[in-house]
């Protein structure tokens, strides 16, 4: 017959607070993990929309000068670049609920699923 050792209250008592004690690690070096990522893409991010920004910006002063020149008048010019945000807008007003919001919304998931994907294949190679 096979001998069975029972484990003392010590022993196991001592085993349980050494896993709970690794369980803890674990979940801080996950949540430093995730929040460093979210943090990386946040500034990357960032840094994207001002670089696209002030391309547009410029873009714009360019176009207006363009305009200007054109016209031989800078009035003219950067009135012309205003009416054509004014045309912009309002066609991104009317369309805004039926395609631009929902576009947006599914970019979103799509970019947030992607990572937890990735998240998840990163630790299954652990």
């Amino acid at each position: 017959m096979e001998d069975k050792k029972e484990k003392s209250f010590e022993e196991i008592y001592t085993e349980a607070r050494v896993y709970l004690d690794m369980r803890m690690e674990y979940m801080r070096l996950f949540l430093v993990k995730r929040i460093s990522k979210l943090f990386a893409d946040l500034v990357t991010t960032a840094v994207v929309i001002v670089c696209f920004v002030l391309a547009f910006l410029l873009g714009t002063v360019t176009l207006a000068l363009f305009l200007a020149t054109v016209f031989s008048s800078y009035t003219a010019g950067f009135g012309a670049v205003a009416l054509i945000y004014l045309l912009l807008a309002i066609i991104v007003y009317l369309t805004k609920d039926k395609y631009i919001e929902k576009a947006i919304v599914n970019f979103t998931i799509k970019k947030y699923f992607k990572k937890i994907a990735e998240d998840e294949d990163d630790e299954q190679k652990l």
